[in-house]
């Protein structure tokens, strides 16, 4: 009997180390959800491991999925729904910029044809963007007018909403001013401008707005959110990043 306590209690010290670490474990792990949800302005992001204050979104799937300078897609998301949107563009032949995901094709092929049936004739400019396209174009302008300018009207590569398959640039029927700032106070902008909402889509970078979304002004730049999304961002003429009450970006 003695020469077998010692071994007894060896083995309840070792049950008592384990359940102290399980307990340990099992806290880490409710602080680590704490932490994930106090730190979420909106659904679908988590804090980025390097500890900056770029997050990455945990449901890049998601329609109303915030992406901007301080929420990235994770590492080579590609949508998995992307289709043609049957619209046309400035352009005739096949291209990955003519894809949108599924539901926000549907939507921009209604917009079209509203559109149209109010005499407003509108042109795809560039929609869905793979992380290498937008890497290249990304890259092409910083050669071109350096990173600080960049920054200011094209997405580093994994922020660009274009590669959510939710976005699209629009032009007029005459493929003028295709994303140039003389689509301003056109009549095709001012059609988007009033009616983009009833489809589903806002406006991502309004005028006036450039501290909180980092851009400046787009009026032919659209996101898909949904309906009762678009509405509400509408009728208050705030920006994405406000009715999620996340953080000024502020180049």
């Amino acid at each position: 009997m003695l020469k077998l306590w010692p071994i007894t209690l060896c083995l309840f010290l070792v049950v008592i180390s384990l359940t102290g670490c399980m307990e340990k474990f099992h806290f880490a792990q409710e602080e680590g959800k704490i932490s994930a949800n106090k730190s979420s302005s909106h659904p679908g992001k988590k804090h980025s491991e390097t500890g900056d204050s770029i997050v990455v979104v945990i449901h890049p799937e998601s329609i109303p999925v915030l992406v901007n300078k301080q929420n990235k897609l994770p590492e080579n998301y590609t949508p998995v729904d992307l289709v043609d949107a049957n619209i046309p563009f400035i352009f005739e032949k096949k291209s990955e910029k003519r894809k949108m995901r599924a539901v926000a094709a549907t939507a921009i092929e209604k917009l079209f044809a509203g559109a149209k049936k109010q005499g407003v004739e509108l042109l795809g400019v560039s929609a869905y963007r793979s992380h290498a396209a937008q890497t290249a174009l990304f890259n092409n302008y910083v050669k071109q007018d350096g990173y600080k300018k960049a920054i200011t009207y094209s997405a580093v590569p994994g922020t660009s909403e274009h590669e959510t398959g939710l976005a699209i640039d629009v032009t007029g029927e005459n493929g003028t001013c295709a994303a140039e700032a003389c689509f301003e106070g056109t009549r095709e902008a001012k059609w988007l401008d009033k009616h983009a909402a009833e489809y589903g889509f806002i406006i991502r970078y309004p005028k006036g707005k450039d501290d909180i979304t980092g851009y400046t002004y787009e009026p032919w730049h659209l996101r898909y959110v949904g309906k009762t999304i678009a509405k509400k961002i509408s009728e208050r003429d705030i920006t994405l990043e406000e009715y999620y009450n996340s953080v000024l970006v502020n180049n």
